[in-house]
């Protein structure tokens, strides 16, 4: 007897990032397509755990371990399956479903592919529909936006004619029920019993999960005045409309290759970008952002540029998502684009050079916003500059990440024209009094013995001796803290560089959590420095670092010289001066 519905546990596992869950208990290093870090199940010193995000499981190629999050939670946080769906659905933000019998999980699944199903028909008879003589129109309508044939084939648009019940008559020829039908938000049921098709007289544009299948449909109007303009699917068992993004389906590979995401309104904004060759976008067809789609765009990006229209309520509609986007992690940067235009016709008109430029040089979000919130107010004047300074409190109060709202108060100082240690502190109470997007993450914290002498000695040396170990901090590169068991830590420590000395160490316990603070307050209790002055513990990372990076190159090596030396003659030479040029780096330290 389950205790989930297996369709309730396939769509956690589709919204939940496996990759950030295990970064979060597993420092990991990419490699190609995956990312591959030392295995948490057993004693190794060569990586052979790998993760792979896009197809969402694990796999240690050391002892065979494997699976999807859900069993990587279980494995790590020997917790149950029941407790490990339940700890990751609360991450999602989805609600855990009652416990449910076997015969009625299996008549929800079977619903749910009788539902796909059904929009599989739907969808081939809306093409057919299309070309027929009747879908002149939308054939013209098409011709007008620019959509090459070739993009309408791709997203299978088609066309619902304006008769009664056309689609309801073909599903129920194919032995769909009446029931199912309406179930499926294709027929729509009057208070008198008489059904008819929810769609008609419009272009359609089938809406796809992330995985590919059809689970909805957007209707375009077709005639002047037609309301309204665009019709979606209801909510059903396979579509919710806050948990999908268009055309996430076919851009996600390109999105985990670029990097970032480019995010638009409609669904012809879309397909023009997408067919001018910017095949790295999403759409949120004109509805708000939701937490659950951006934790699902994380799995593929970390920076999102926004490309929304440039009226008032396009550009309300880029703030509302940029902040929940820069409260989700995400570098968020918005692109102006002229007023008047959208993707969709400043792609038509101008190109996709154009457009590309636009994106280019769009402007980082917190810059935007303190632009577009600045013109508001009357910044000459004192009233107007704590309003324009208490709006933009609650915004820095989300910004998750400590070294993005230093620099975001250093910006809002300079345009409040308010003291930067004024604006710190209120950003620090604003911080404390609104939880929300700024709760600190309970990280796993390491046992003492995890941490190295050179990081216990950095920690205690940040208690005693704060300034200078923060400026030393600085000569550290991101690569020098990699694998460390307190890299978090020393992290929010190096973005303190030119904080005041004086409440330096109370910044840093700002920026921790509770066990972290805990944690550095119990290696502060020591006697005396556990290993010699700061300088000596960042020349002993910097030491271990070269001593990784020469342990990988000789390794490359080897494998190159397997694989034939004469053959790969020119790169191990290159790799051999690598690792001379490491060696005489430690031998300078």
């Amino acid at each position: 007897m389950p205790l989930f519905p297996s369709s309730f546990v396939d769509d956690l596992k589709s919204h939940v990032d496996i990759v950030q869950v295990v970064q979060e208990r597993v420092p990991l290093k990419k490699a190609g397509v995956t990312w591959k870090g030392l295995c948490p199940f057993h004693g190794e010193k060569t990586p052979s755990f790998h993760v792979n995000g896009e197809k969402g499981f694990f796999h240690c190629f050391g002892c065979s371990l494997g699976g999807d999050v859900i069993k990587f939670v279980e494995l790590y946080d020997k917790v149950s399956f029941p407790d490990a769906v339940r700890q990751l659905a609360a991450r999602a933000g989805i609600q855990v479903p009652a416990a449910e019998d076997a015969k009625h999980d299996l008549e929800s699944q079977r619903e749910r592919e009788a539902i796909l199903k059904a929009h599989d028909v739907a969808a081939a008879w809306f093409r057919e529909q299309l070309a027929a003589p009747g879908g002149a129109a939308a054939r013209r309508l098409l011709r007008d936006r620019g959509m090459s044939t070739d993009t309408v084939e791709m997203l299978g648009m088609g066309y619902a004619p304006g008769g009664r019940d056309g689609l309801r008559a073909r599903l129920t020829k194919d032995g769909f029920a009446e029931g199912l039908l309406v179930r499926s938000g294709l027929v729509l049921q009057r208070d008198d019993g008489q059904s008819r098709d929810r769609f008609r007289n419009r272009l359609m544009i089938p809406i796809c999960r992330d995985s590919g299948p059809i689970i909805a449909f957007g209707g375009r109007a077709m005639e002047v005045g037609q309301q309204p303009k665009y019709l979606n699917s209801p909510e059903t068992a396979v579509y919710v409309k806050g948990r999908t993004l268009y055309g996430l389906n076919w851009s996600k590979s390109s999105i985990s290759r670029v990097k970032y995401a480019v995010l638009v309104e409609g669904y012809f904004d879309w397909a023009q970008a997408y067919q001018a060759g910017i095949t790295n976008v999403v759409a949120s067809s004109g509805t708000a952002l939701t937490p659950v789609q951006a934790r699902l765009l994380r799995r593929f990006a970390g920076k999102v540029v926004l490309s929304f229209d440039p009226d008032a309520a396009g550009q309300g509609a880029a703030a509302r998502s940029s902040e929940l986007l820069v409260a989700e992690g995400f570098q968020v940067n918005v692109a102006m684009l002229p007023s008047g235009d959208d993707p969709d016709n400043y792609i038509r008109k101008q190109g996709a050079a154009a457009y590309q430029e636009m994106l280019r040089v769009s402007k980082p979000y917190l810059e935007y916003l303190l632009d577009r919130s600045a013109s508001e107010d009357d910044l000459t004047n004192d009233e107007g500059r704590r309003a324009f300074l208490n709006r933009m409190l609650a915004v820095a109060a989300r910004i998750p990440d400590a070294a993005v709202r230093d620099q975001f108060a250093d910006r809002l100082s300079h345009k409040a024209r308010i003291t930067e240690e004024v604006v710190r502190a209120e950003i620090r109470k604003a911080a404390v009094q609104k939880q929300t997007g700024l709760e600190k993450v309970e990280r796993r914290l390491p046992a003492l013995g995890q941490i190295k002498v050179a990081e216990r000695g950095l920690i205690w040396a940040l208690i005693h001796d704060a300034a200078p170990t923060v400026a030393a901090l600085g000569e550290l590169e991101p690569t020098d803290l990699d694998g460390l068991a307190t890299r978090d830590i020393l992290r929010q420590a190096q973005s303190l560089q030119g904080w005041p000395a004086a409440s330096l160490p109370e910044a840093l316990i700002e920026r921790l959590s509770k066990g972290e603070a805990e944690l550095i307050a119990q290696i502060g209790r020591e006697t005396g420095a556990p290993a010699g002055d700061a300088a000596d513990c960042i020349r002993a990372l910097k030491r271990l670092r070269y001593d990784r990076e020469r342990a990988d190159v000789q390794r490359e090596i080897d494998r190159l010289q397997e694989a034939g030396a004469a053959r790969h003659n020119q790169e191990i030479n290159r790799l051999l001066q690598r690792q001379q040029g490491l060696l005489h780096r430690l031998q300078e330290l």
